[in-house]
């Protein structure tokens, strides 16, 4: 049987597992043992078996864990709640103020843990109360909190980029050194439309009198503690990474420690908080985990069978400009992520896509980050954009799917533009690793 034969079938069982309900990590696991017994025989298990283990001791894939345990510690304490009150002492008497804060606070808890989920559900919250009961637009607070909240995918130390690196064989800390511009451009543009849209809209956020009496500069200062430890705990993690000091999975530990250093200090810490935190993060890592194992099944029994290869020299052999074969790309990952989660698109198009990047000459950190944008879209988008479901489950009872997913229309525009600008200008991107 060839490989165009081989490929067809491969993409219609996957379709149909799918279809019929069936997980994807189980889908693609089956589909790869199946090709590979049936290709290559009891050899070709053994090869899987050795490419799925050679992955799960990488030393680095154990900072995964402790980003998420540190999300799940911050969600269940009341670190993120006085983050949030800091800020808005300073800023609650700004149009718009509550939105900012509620940008800023992403911002940061994105470069504590790069862990979205935990992200939406805290701002949800901690923040959506706050802009609702100020007389906020509903759609433009569920809005900032979700696109705020998905962050976590740009800003280092995003798993996305771990998991990106691992999978290409690119240095994890330039593709984290490559993401803070754009990760900050868009977290920046987020906070200009905010403030734009409510100047020319006063009636989509609160006027300046309405968000209480005006605090003193002591009483701002007093508040600004809540900012301390989040602030020191990003700069151990990032500090340490940036500075050669310590790898990546070491600074992850280390920011869990610290986490539950804080949690102990504020007089949190109880023993079901901690199990809770387990519990979420073996959950996590669990789903993770059988992804992982079925998607490097299929892909690599595909590669087996000289799949990489047949694709490399089809899509190389197209008569067209190499920025056009990006384009493409790009096209495919924005379809992929409406119905499929990242790790599963990253797992199966990254060994494939990033041979080609490189043959036609372009850097696979930059393509890194545009993968990163583009499952910023993808959290965003329907019909199974995972970020409406993260604030339906903590939203008020009244709120519908349907008025989520049209809230993020402005914010997937945004992140498209910065996709454009990363995509036109790769030295947003790379100016900071060179």
């Amino acid at each position: 049987m060839g490989i165009e034969t081989i490929s067809i079938l491969l993409l219609a069982g996957f379709l149909l597992f799918l279809a019929a309900g069936v997980p994807m990590a189980f889908a693609c696991g089956m589909l790869g043992v199946s090709l590979a017994y049936f290709k290559f025989g009891i050899p070709g298990l053994g090869l899987l078996m050795q490419r799925i283990y050679a992955l799960c001791t990488e030393y680095v894939l154990i900072s995964v864990p402790m980003f998420i345990l540190m999300a799940s510690l911050m969600e269940r304490s009341g670190i993120a709640r006085d983050m949030y009150d800091a800020l808005d002492a300073w800023l609650r008497r700004v149009r718009g103020g509550v939105g900012v804060v509620t940008m800023i606070m992403a911002i940061i808890m994105a470069a504590m843990s790069g862990i979205i989920g935990g992200e939406i559900v805290l701002l949800g919250l901690v923040a959506l109360p706050q802009m609702l009961r100020l007389g906020y637009d509903k759609r433009l607070a569920m809005g900032s909190v979700c696109a705020g909240g998905s962050l976590g995918t740009m800003i280092p130390p995003s798993i996305v980029l771990i998991v990106y690196g691992l999978i290409t064989d690119t240095p994890i800390s330039s593709l984290f050194t490559a993401a803070i511009v754009p990760g900050l451009l868009l977290g920046g543009i987020y906070i200009a439309y905010i403030l734009v849209r409510v100047r020319l809209n006063p009636a989509l956020a609160p006027l300046v009198e309405d968000a209480g009496p005006p605090l003193t500069l002591g009483q701002k200062l007093a508040a600004s503690k809540g900012l301390v430890g989040p602030l020191l705990l990003v700069v151990v993690v990032l500090g340490s990474i940036y500075g050669g000091i310590t790898s990546i999975t070491e600074a992850a530990t280390m920011g869990v420690v610290g986490v539950l250093a804080l949690i102990v200090l504020r007089g949190e810490f109880r023993v079901a908080l901690l199990r809770e935190a387990f519990e979420q993060t073996f959950r996590s890592v669990g789903i993770l985990l059988w992804v992982t194992f079925g998607a490097s099944t299929l892909i690599g029994a595909y590669t087996l069978a000289g799949g990489p290869r047949w694709i490399g020299s089809l899509i190389t052999g197209l008569d067209v400009a190499p920025i056009v074969i990006v384009l493409l790309m790009m096209l495919v990952f924005l379809f992929l992520g409406a119905f499929m989660d990242w790790i599963g698109i990253a797992l199966l198009c990254m060994p494939i896509f990033v041979p080609i990047i490189k043959q036609l000459g372009y850097d696979p950190i930059w393509f890194g980050i545009l993968f990163c944008i583009n499952m910023q879209v993808s959290f965003l988008s329907p019909p199974f954009g995972p970020a409406a479901f993260y604030l339906k489950s903590v939203a008020p009872p009244d709120t519908e799917l349907v008025d989520i997913f049209k809230s993020f229309g402005p914010f997937v525009v945004m992140q498209l533009v910065v996709l454009g600008l990363v995509l036109l200008f790769p030295e947003l991107a790379l100016w900071l690793v060179r």
